[in-house]
């Protein structure tokens, strides 16, 4: 666990701090490899899916096997332990919940003037495509955090592109198992970036979409962002997993360092951060957090300690407003708030993706269960950008209405600026109305 002083870090130490993994995904030699792959399948269509998969994956499939058979997903769901796909089921009630409330009024329509009716319709995106990365694991919950928003929205069509397990054709039987429950049938198999990059393009097997959502690595992000050059919408820029916590002295050392660790065991490319004023509570927790790292698999505790170390760690602040300056300034994709008084910090909070408030509300619940988005934006792509959620997949139309009393109290507004703009048309279809000077 690396120990910082903020006053004392050097500006190399702050802008590693800062851009975390972030610069991978636009590096010259990663977009060069991703638009080689874009190249490849705009080409040759499945075949280069199927090549691509044995190329990256060491799985040999037919173009006829790229969908994933509605027998297949049966079967996978019906593999998957009970306990499960119970957990499934409450996730996707808590997700649900979450964003039909986020949905509520989001069409309108109201007088805002005598004669001047205007409000927005929001209708939701016909088509879109969804990742589920595999490489690092088994990841149901984040099919679970992009489709059941998605299916909230009113999407009629969904296609999810994830990678099998490597070496085999078989594509993860709890992802399959979260597709069986909310009757998501078009599911292909394919190696991350190419089946992002059919996605954008199209090939005989899979549709194109308008929008994709989904997180991975930095390539898979390359491949979102390369795929708006096709006209198709990226969700949000979500990468490598990151978290900061902001705690004081009267966070419990041994809880805070498992939130801690909660994020930094997804890679060696992710980053965790603590920010305290109190330098006790670091020594306190990194003596907890050398405990339970040896508690981890030998895999994860290496993903951890890098996390930790490379682009993470404590830092040590002056005090709490200087702990929420940097916060502000780093926008997490993960925020935490270990303090006395989380509403007040709350009140102070700008940029993040998501905002814990006590130790009661631990990242790993958030993940799983609470129903908040957890695709969230990395790499301080949260002062701009905002999780996934049903309003991702909602495209919004401006709605007016007024009557000839309202339109004409605003006919010289109207006829001023198109004369200054040297628009006369515009100008045209006002006084042909019989209105304005």
């Amino acid at each position: 666990m690396r120990i910082y002083e903020y006053a004392a870090m050097t500006e190399e130490e702050r802008r590693v701090v800062l851009r975390r993994s972030t610069a991978t995904i636009f590096s010259r030699e990663n977009l060069d490899g991703i638009q080689a792959i874009y190249d490849e399948v705009r080409r040759d269509g499945d075949a280069a899916l199927v090549r691509l998969l044995q190329q990256f994956d060491d799985v040999t499939i037919s173009p006829e096997e790229i969908r994933v058979s509605p027998e297949e997903i049966a079967e996978a769901a019906r593999s998957v332990s009970v306990p499960v796909r119970e957990a499934i089921a409450a996730s996707i009630d808590a997700v649900r919940r979450y964003n039909e409330r986020l949905l509520q009024g989001t069409s309108w329509l109201a007088e805002m003037a005598p004669g001047v009716v205007l409000g927005e319709k929001c209708t939701p995106i016909d088509r879109v495509g969804l990742y589920v990365p595999c490489g690092k694991g088994s990841f149901p919950s984040v099919l679970v955090m992009i489709a059941t928003p998605a299916l909230v929205a009113g999407v009629r069509e969904i296609a999810v592109v994830v990678p099998p397990i490597r070496g085999r054709k078989t594509v993860d039987s709890a992802v399959l198992a979260v597709a069986d429950q909310l009757g998501l049938n078009e599911i292909y198999r394919s190696s991350g970036a190419a089946g992002i990059a059919a996605l954008a393009l199209g090939t005989s097997t899979i549709r194109r979409v308008r929008k994709i959502a989904g997180p991975g690595s930095p390539p898979i992000t390359a491949a979102q962002l390369l795929a708006q050059v096709e006209g198709v919408e990226m969700a949000v820029l979500a990468s490598s997993s990151e978290s900061l916590i902001l705690a004081d002295d009267s966070a419990d050392p041994r809880i805070l360092a498992a939130d801690f660790l909660n994020e930094a065991e997804h890679g060696h490319d992710s980053a965790a951060l603590l920010v305290t004023p109190s330098r006790e509570l670091v020594e306190a927790v990194r003596r907890e957090v050398e405990v339970q790292l040896a508690a981890l698999p030998e895999w994860r505790r290496a993903f951890a300690q890098s996390a930790t170390t490379r682009y993470g760690g404590a830092i040590i602040v002056r005090d709490l407003d200087e702990g929420i300056a940097f916060a502000n300034e780093y926008a997490p994709e993960h925020m935490q708030v270990a303090t006395r008084d989380p509403l007040f910090v709350l009140s102070k909070l700008e940029n993040a993706g998501e905002i814990l408030l006590g130790q009661n509300t631990p990242m790993s619940a958030a993940n799983f269960a609470i129903g908040v988005p957890a695709t969230l934006p990395t790499g301080g792509f949260a002062k701009v950008s905002s999780g996934v959620t049903a309003h991702s997949f909602l495209k919004r139309s401006s709605v007016a209405y007024l009557n000839r009393e309202a339109l004409a109290g605003m006919a010289n507004t109207v006829i001023a600026l198109a004369e200054h703009e040297g628009f006369p048309q515009h100008a045209a279809s006002i006084r042909l109305r019989g209105l304005g000077r």
